[in-house]
């Protein structure tokens, strides 16, 4: 057998392959790529605008069978093919898999490296995660990191990712036809200057995810800082390390797993599932340990809730240190400047939230307007003493913040 017609026979298999695939660059139908219509995505599906407008590039097409399976998963080769036809990378024909060409053209365009995982024929064959998805996206739009659970971050925060619906993000999960065109779609828009719709729940979701809180998400108004720091963003000023502490005899220890912010003035807030009915809860306005308090539905819901999910890793000496099981960060900074108001039920300053006596959640509320910034804005954790003698603090973050909100 002639080398020509060993290349012939290797190019119509490498067509076959692509047709099998649903990602040859020309229609399947044998009309013009503009004009196919899919019987499988009906006018009003999700991603019909990003499909149509994927085809008529030529970046995929559909089944012989006049479908494009939008749920059929995706494999990283695929993926990477749609992204480097989609932003005109050079591709260098090659005589290996079919995918190889595409592959070399991502790595040149840092879309790719070998990190993230092995250059091999049975991880390129993988089904795509979300997770790397985003990651691959976020590169092409010249978005860098060097903290690989802040990519899904990123993404989400650049619009290239949106949630599965209440702020799911299925960062393990794998990436569907569907979900990969539109991704491929919003690339190009960013990378053409255009702007995309930015889903709140998914960006919140996806900070949880790089550094334990949504707090910068949730509340940016207030979680501001006076000066801006080089190649950082005030999220980048968060201290995750210090989310655990230890007291200094070594008898104590205890973390906050997540740091999660509810906007109350939100009823879609996807967290409030978190945390017990607002119904059962009051916030304390005075400092006795009895168990009355300002029931927060209703005139308070202009506000947020700071949940502290933690736990307690040992506490070996009870006499010394708090009992409870779970733990609360200190949020300082925000003062009132009527006592006596608060005493008598205006929210002017943050408060502890409690279901059925005073301390017995890891909760407290913050109102968006009404208090004064002093001293600036800290968020920290205390271990719990008895005495000053034991006390130790950890600063999680510290910042200017506003100067004042009415």
């Amino acid at each position: 057998m002639n080398n020509n017609l060993v290349k012939s026979i290797k190019k119509i298999m490498l067509v076959l392959v692509l047709l099998a695939t649903g990602l040859a660059s020309f229609s399947t139908s044998g009309v013009r790529a503009d004009s196919v219509q899919f019987s499988d995505i009906p006018a009003n599906h999700w991603a019909k605008g990003g499909i149509d407008s994927a085809v008529k590039k030529g970046i995929v097409v559909g089944y012989p069978s006049g479908q494009f399976m939008p749920n059929a998963k995706v494999s990283r080769a695929e993926f990477i093919k749609m992204i480097v036809t989609a932003i005109g990378q050079t591709v260098e024909t090659t005589e290996g898999k079919w995918y190889e060409g595409y592959v070399n053209a991502a790595e040149q365009a840092k879309l790719y490296v070998n990190s993230d995982f092995a250059n091999s024929e049975l991880e390129w064959n993988a089904k795509i995660t979300r997770k790397e998805m985003a990651r691959i996206a976020a590169r092409a739009t010249g978005l860098e990191t060097k903290e690989d659970d802040k990519w899904m971050y990123l993404a989400a925060k650049t619009g290239l990712i949106s949630g599965l619906g209440s702020g799911k993000l299925g960062e393990k999960e794998n990436t569907t036809r569907a979900q990969a065109v539109v991704t491929v779609e919003r690339v190009l828009t960013v990378k053409g200057g255009g702007k995309l719709p930015i889903d709140k729940y998914a960006v919140g979701s996806a900070e949880l995810v790089w550094h334990k809180t949504n707090i910068f998400t949730v509340m940016p108004e207030i979680m501001t800082t006076g000066d801006p720091v080089k190649d950082l963003t005030v999220a980048d000023l968060w201290k995750e390390d210090k989310m655990k502490i230890t007291s200094k005899d070594g008898l104590y220890s205890a973390e906050i797993d997540e740091l999660i912010v509810i906007d109350l003035a939100d009823k879609n807030d996807p967290n409030l599932a978190q945390i017990p009915d607002l119904a059962t809860l009051k916030w304390k306005n005075t400092s006795d340990g009895t168990s009355d308090g300002m029931r927060i539905l209703g005139k308070y819901m202009n506000s947020y809730l700071l949940y502290s999910k933690s736990h307690v890793n040992f506490n070996k000496d009870t006499t010394r240190y708090s009992p409870y099981s779970h733990y609360t960060v200190y949020f300082s900074g925000l003062d009132n400047s009527d006592r006596m108001a608060f005493v008598n039920g205006d929210l002017n300053s943050q408060a502890f939230v409690f279901q059925k006596k005073p301390f017995d959640l890891p909760i407290t509320i913050i109102p968006k307007s009404g208090w004064v910034n002093k001293r600036g804005i800290s968020v920290s954790i205390d271990v719990p003493s008895y005495a000053a003698y034991y006390s130790l603090r950890n600063e999680i973050i510290r910042i200017a913040g506003p100067n004042r909100i009415q």
